[in-house]
C-alpha cells in the first residue's frame, strides 16, 4: 500500500509534504528562547545552564548532519526523517521534565540535537534532489528552505501564547506532539529504488568514501564549505546578540523581537527568490552577491545613528540575505557531484555552518566580556563577509569529471 502512494507521487505533493516537514522541524527549535526565562526561575538556574544545553545542541546537530545525510543518501529520507522525528520529540517531552542541568542537557542537548539531524530542512532539501524533475529542484531548495523560516515566524508567537495560556510544561509536551506530525508526512519524500540521477555519469555506482574523497579533493567544494562557515557565523551572532546591541544604543528591548521577526518574514522571500534566480543565474555569483550585500548592510548598520526605522530596515534586508544561501549552496553540490550523496555532502557544508555559528556566539559572549562592546565582531562580520564574497567566485560550476567507477 505504502509502495503505491509512493508511486503515485507528483513533484507538487513531494514539494508541499517537504515543506511542511522543514516548517515542523524548524520551527518549536526556533521558539526555544521563550523558554530560557520560566524554565530557569522555576528551577533556580543560571541563564547559562540554558545557553550551556543549546549550544551542545548546535554542535552535534551540525557533527551529525553528514552522518544522517549519508544514511538517507543509502536508504532513503523516510527512515531517517521519522527517527529524527521521534527524538526530537522525545527530547521535547524529556525536557519539560528536566530537574537537572544534566538532565536538560541530555534533553535539550543531545537527544534534540540528533533529533534535527535527522529530520531538519538539509534532509528535506536532499530529498528533493534526489526526487524532484531537474527544472523543479531550484526552486524547491528555495521553497523548503522558506518553509523552515516561516516555521520560525510562525511558532514564535504560538510559543507565547501556549505558554501564556497552559504553561510552559504543557507547551513542551503539545510541541512534542506536533514534531511527531513529520513521520507520516516524511512518507511522501521515500525513495523506493535509487537510481541515477545525471545522465552520463557514474554517480549511482559511486561508493560514499569514494563521493568524500571526490568531494574533499576538490577545490571548488571546499571553497564553498569555507563561505558557508561564514553564513552561520554572522546567522547566529546576530540571533543571539543583536537584542542585547539595540538595548547597549539605548533602544527598547522589544524592538529586539520586532527586527528577528521581521527577519524571519523577510527570509521567506529571499529563500524563494534565491532558489528561483538559481534557474537562471549561476549560483557561485549569487552567493557572492549575498555575501557581499551582507557586509555591506552590516557596516551601514553599526555607523548610521540608531534608531527604529534603522534597525527593522536592517533586520528587512538581513531577512532577505537570511538563509538564501542555502538554495545556491545546496545546487552547486548537486550540480558538482550529482545527487547520489547530495544529503551527505551538504551535510558537511553545514557542518561548517554550524561551527560558525557556534564561534559567532561565543566569541560575541566573550569578547565583549573583555571589551564592553561588539565592535569587533561587527567588524569581523563584516570581514568575513567579503572573504567569502571572494572565495565563491572561483567555483567551477560544472558536474566534476569521472573516471569509470567499480559497483558499490
Amino acid at each position: 500500500m505504502v509502495a503505491k502512494l509512493v508511486s503515485r507521487r507528483t513533484p507538487i505533493v513531494i514539494l508541499i509534504c517537504g515543506c511542511l516537514i522543514s516548517l515542523l522541524g524548524f520551527g518549536p527549535r526556533s521558539a526555544f528562547g521563550f523558554f530560557l526565562s520560566p524554565m530557569s526561575s522555576a528551577h533556580g538556574w543560571g541563564r547559562d545552564v540554558f545557553a550551556f544545553a543549546l549550544a551542545i545542541q548546535m554542535l552535534l546537530w551540525g557533527a551529525a548532519q553528514p552522518f544522517a545525510g549519508a544514511v538517507a543518501d543509502r536508504f532513503g529520507a523516510a527512515p531517517v526523517l521519522s527517527i529524527g522525528a521521534v527524538l526530537y520529540s522525545l527530547g521535547l517531552v524529556t525536557m519539560a521534565q528536566a530537574t537537572t542541568p544534566n538532565m536538560l542537557t541530555l534533553s535539550a542537548g543531545v537527544l534534540i540535537g540528533f533529533g534535527l539531524a535527522g529530520s531538519s530542512f538539509t534532509l528535506v532539501i536532499g530529498a528533493f534532489g534526489a526526487l524532484m524533475p531537474k527544472p523543479w529542484r531550484s526552486l524547491a531548495f528555495g521553497a523548503g528552505t522558506a518553509a523552515g523560516s516561516f516555521g520560525q515566524f510562525l511558532f514564535s508567537p504560538l510559543a507565547v501564547a501556549l505558554i501564556d495560556n497552559f504553561g510552559w510544561l504543557t507547551t513542551l509536551g503539545i510541541f512534542g506532539g506536533i514534531v511527531l506530525l513529520i513521520v507520516p508526512l516524511s512518507l511522501a519524500l521515500a525513495t523506493p529504488q535509487r537510481r541515477p540521477q545525471l545522465s552520463g555519469t557514474t554517480e549511482a555506482g559511486q561508493s560514499l568514501v569514494q563521493a568524500l574523497t571526490e568531494a574533499f579533493r576538490n577545490r571548488s567544494y571546499l571553497l564553498l564549505v569555507l563561505g558557508f562557515f561564514t553564513c552561520g557565523f554572522q546567522i547566529f551572532f546576530i540571533t543571539v546578540h543583536l537584542p542585547a546591541y539595540l538595548i547597549d544604543r539605548g533602544l527598547p528591548a522589544e524592538l529586539g523581537g520586532w527586527t528577528l521577526a521581521t527577519i524571519g518574514l523577510f527570509n521567506i522571500i529571499g529563500s524563494i527568490a534565491s532558489g528561483w534566480l538559481g534557474g537562471m543565474v549561476p549560483n557561485r555569483l549569487i552567493l557572492s552577491a549575498i555575501y557581499f550585500a551582507r557586509a555591506v548592510a552590516i557596516a551601514i548598520f553599526v555607523v548610521v545613528p540608531a534608531s527604529p526605522i534603522a534597525t527593522l530596515m536592517f533586520g528587512a534586508v538581513t531577512g532577505l540575505l537570511w538563509l538564501s544561501t542555502v538554495p545556491p549552496t545546496s545546487a552547486l553540490v548537486a550540480i558538482m557531484f550529482g545527487t547520489r550523496w547530495l544529503t551527505t555532502l551538504f551535510g558537511f557544508a553545514f557542518f561548517s555552518h554550524q561551527i560558525g555559528g557556534f564561534l559567532g556566539v561565543w566569541l560575541g559572549g566573550l569578547l565583549f566580556e573583555r571589551t564592553g562592546s561588539y565592535d569587533s565582531l561587527w567588524v569581523l562580520s563584516i570581514g568575513l563577509g567579503v572573504l567569502s564574497a571572494i572565495v565563491n567566485l572561483p567555483i567551477v560550476e560544472k558536474p566534476v569529471a569521472r573516471a569509470a567507477l567499480a559497483p558499490a
